[in-house]
């Protein structure tokens, strides 16, 4: 996506925008790192678990060195990071970046953080506290397919995009359905606060079972780390945090707290990463126009980059 140039308050054109998009264990933050250290540039984490204090193993975080890079740990565990809040302190990080006279790269596999960015939000309607405590306790004591099914009746085209197990964007369709008599959806038509442009969007693609192999050694070399991060969060908090709805994170409490064995509780962490992966492939293809860069090593991915960098500035 590459967005009209607009000028600086000082009269002067925005440096372009670069965003690295891309599923889990793709490589994004080397290429990303790579590219700032060759443009120029400080990096913008557009992930909605990397935000999270602490939350470090099982989020594979990385503060690339010689690299600044913003919007890790910026949130506690307890509290729940939203795309509006991720938008206002995107836009900050991008204005602070570009004021430096420097390229601002956001990378991240959060789809809905990049495109809040690049298109903006509509308005939403406040969270309804007493509607969103009586759906969590429904869905806790019927499970999740009476919901979805309403969800259904009420908004089919949201509660088909709706990935299967996400309790909070369920839960959130039809808290804002029952309590304002409209449809999520139709308030999405009036977005607004867009970071100006211009922007470039990369996309990293891997052929299908090469990411598949990518991402099974990455889960196997994660999994200790996690076990033994989620063992020491565990002392402070008590499991019901939102940052605990992280991948891996659910996995390992199980192993850790339920007494699911380990090895168990390691397949689903793989199998819900493969899955995952396979979602955002699928989004980032549907919803965001951009280049794509074909996956390898970070420098020759950097090589190319640049290239479509010099082209879009041109």
């Amino acid at each position: 996506m590459r967005q009209a140039a607009e000028t600086s308050a000082q009269g002067g054109e925005l440096r372009l925008g670069v965003v690295v998009a891309g599923p889990t264990g793709s490589g994004k933050t080397a290429l990303a790192a790579e590219l700032a250290r060759r443009l120029g540039g400080e990096l913008v984490c557009a992930d909605s678990r990397q935000v999270y204090a602490g939350f470090d193993a099982g989020t594979a975080k990385e503060r690339p060195e010689g690299v600044a890079t913003h919007l890790l740990d910026v949130a506690a565990p307890a509290e729940r990071y939203s795309a509006g809040r991720f938008l206002e302190d995107a836009l900050a990080a991008v204005a602070a970046i570009r004021a430096r006279g420097r390229h601002p790269i956001v990378v991240g596999g959060t789809g809905l953080y990049i495109k809040a960015l690049l298109e903006g939000l509509s308005p939403l309607p406040a969270r309804d506290e007493e509607t969103r405590a009586r759906l969590e306790e429904e869905w806790a004591r019927v499970g999740e397919r009476p919901l979805r099914e309403r969800l259904g009746a009420l908004d089919p085209k949201l509660a088909r995009a709706i990935p299967a197990g996400n309790k909070q964007r369920l839960i959130r369709a039809l808290e804002v359905a029952e309590s304002t008599g409209r449809s999520l959806s139709s308030f999405w038509s009036r977005r607004q606060n867009a970071a100006p442009g211009p922007w470039l969007c990369l996309r990293i693609e891997w052929p299908s079972e090469a990411l598949r192999s990518r991402l099974r050694a990455r889960c196997r070399a994660l999994w200790p780390g996690l076990l033994a991060e989620v063992r020491r969060l565990r002392r402070g908090l008590d499991g019901s945090e939102p940052a605990f709805q992280s991948l891996g994170y659910r996995e390992a409490l199980a192993a850790v707290e339920a007494g699911l064995p380990e090895e168990e509780a390691y397949a689903r962490f793989e199998r819900a990463t493969l899955a995952y992966a396979k979602r955002q492939r699928t989004w980032f293809n549907r919803q965001l126009q951009a280049r794509p860069i074909a996956g390898g090593e970070a420098s020759r991915m950097a090589e190319d980059a640049v290239r479509a960098v010099l082209e879009a500035e041109r």
